[in-house]
């Protein structure tokens, strides 16, 4: 991704949501999402809400990102799928899912 579509997503996160993005990285949660995330995000895994998909992620978005990062660190049991902790990589720290989570919220808007 180039520099300024990085720039241009971080800065549409920030102003959309607010300060709540401002604890996060978007061009890091890029390359968590490409390692760790894209294998569910991608394809609807596990009932996964697919990266874009604006109608599977708006009522995620609305609880807010900082619920939707504990969801992703703690794992989730929804209705239609599941979240392992961590996305299922143990090894990931709680601000690299943050990052991804955010990076994934941006992209979905």
């Amino acid at each position: 991704m180039s520099r300024f579509v990085s720039a241009a997503l971080i800065g549409a996160a920030m102003l959309v949501s607010g300060n709540a993005f401002a604890a996060y990285n978007v061009a890091v949660g890029k390359a968590v999402y490409d390692v760790s995330c894209a294998t569910c995000h991608k394809t609807g895994m596990m009932g996964a809400p697919k990266l874009g998909d604006k109608a599977a992620w708006a009522p995620r978005i609305k609880q807010g990102l900082n619920v939707m990062v504990a969801k992703s660190i703690k794992g989730f049991q929804g209705k239609v799928g599941m979240m392992p902790p961590k996305g299922g990589n143990a090894k990931l720290t709680d601000q690299q899912v943050g990052d991804a989570v955010a990076y994934m919220v941006a992209g979905s808007k």
